[in-house]
């Protein structure tokens, strides 16, 4: 059997006890410590488990060398903690939870720094560990509810960039097409913060890829779905040109309606072992085989793509390409002076007639 690969945890919060639990579980791994800054959170991982905790990764990596380092912390600290664990001598792989950091950038710079240090890296979306999820990623790109048109999402108690990467990656997996154009509306009235960033009390966000698919997120504090799906944290609609899919996510089942087949609730047994653990004996895997696997992460990138451009445009009021720097918006639209939907036009301040389009008009 191959020797197990020692593995250390830096933040002990949602994720980080996510990742703490699946390498206790693991035969694959030795979980050697743990740092959090909180000193509560310190001791409850020490009380729970035995395994030596620290206040920082620096001074653990230096009293206990690891081969695997998860990064759990919030998303704004992932590429300190990623230049700092890449450059410590023996580490052979990471783990870095989503979103990969609270930019575009800092994520792009995470990637590139770690395939130039061939150091392999998963990001542990959990619905690319669940098996009924991956089952309709299969089904759709197998043609079953004919071609992809619309995926329409409602996410309750979340926001775009924290749980929201879960369902933009899970988008970019089913779409397999690049998003040409991003455009969103938030309300900020309550001034909801989460995992360390700001975030909406509702936001509308549309997406359209080259191919022409579309997304439609609606996420927030209090987003109402039906009584039936109270509960869930994520209500999904995959609409083909033949046929739907209902998901919510993370459950073990889902609703397909299609031409050639009867409604049906179609159960999919779950994987014997949690989305973590899996992400990570991946990790392994590639640590042990000198193979790596990027399709994940990359896609993770491309959806923390999209986050960034839904937020820059609520505050821009302007469609958004992903990547595309902030000022080019403005470039690209020609927006010489705000306008204001909803106002009367009185032959001022340029712009174009909508009447004189091509294409059919009412």
């Amino acid at each position: 059997m191959t020797a197990r690969l020692t593995a250390v945890v830096v933040g002990a919060g949602a994720g980080g006890t996510l990742s703490i639990d699946a390498l206790i579980d693991s035969d694959r791994f030795d979980l050697v410590g743990v740092a959090d800054q909180s000193a509560p959170s310190r001791d409850r991982v020490a009380a729970r488990t035995g395994v030596p905790v620290y206040d920082s990764l620096e001074r653990m990596l230096a009293e206990r060398p690891a081969e695997i380092v998860c990064i759990s912390t919030w998303a704004p600290t992932h590429l300190p903690l990623t230049r700092l664990a890449a450059a410590t001598p023996g580490v052979r792989g990471l783990l870095v939870e989503k979103p990969l950091g609270d930019t575009t950038a800092a994520g792009r710079e995470i990637l590139d720094l770690l395939r130039a240090r061939d150091l392999p890296v998963v990001v542990p979306h959990g619905l690319m560990a669940t098996a009924a999820a991956l089952e309709i990623i299969a089904r759709v790109h197998a043609g079953t509810i004919g071609g992809l048109r619309l995926v329409e999402l409602e996410s309750p108690r979340w926001d775009i960039i924290n749980a929201g990467i879960h369902w933009l990656q899970f988008f970019d997996a089913l779409v397999r097409s690049p998003v040409d154009t991003v455009l969103a509306a938030t309300d900020t009235t309550t001034r909801t913060y989460r995992d360390g960033m700001q975030v909406e009390t509702e936001a509308i966000t549309l997406a359209r890829t080259a191919s022409g698919v579309r997304l439609l997120l609606n996420s927030g504090d209090d987003i109402p779905v039906p009584p039936d799906d109270a509960g869930t944290v994520c209500l999904m609609r995959i609409i083909g040109s033949h046929g739907i899919i209902e998901y919510r996510a993370f459950e073990n089942a889902f609703v397909l309606m299609a031409s050639g087949y009867d409604r049906a609730v179609v159960t999919v047994p779950p994987f014997a072992v949690s989305g973590h653990r899996r992400h990570l004996e991946h990790l392994a895997d590639q640590v042990e085989s000198g193979e790596r696997d990027d399709a994940n992460p990359e896609s993770s990138l491309r959806a923390l793509g999209i986050v960034e451009a839904a937020y820059l445009s609520a505050r821009t009021g302007a469609s958004v390409r992903p990547g595309a720097a902030p000022d080019q918006r403005d470039a690209d639209r020609g927006v010489a002076e705000p306008w204001d939907p909803g106002a009367p036009y009185w032959g001022t301040g340029g712009g174009r007639n909508g009447r004189e389009l091509d294409g059919p008009s009412s």
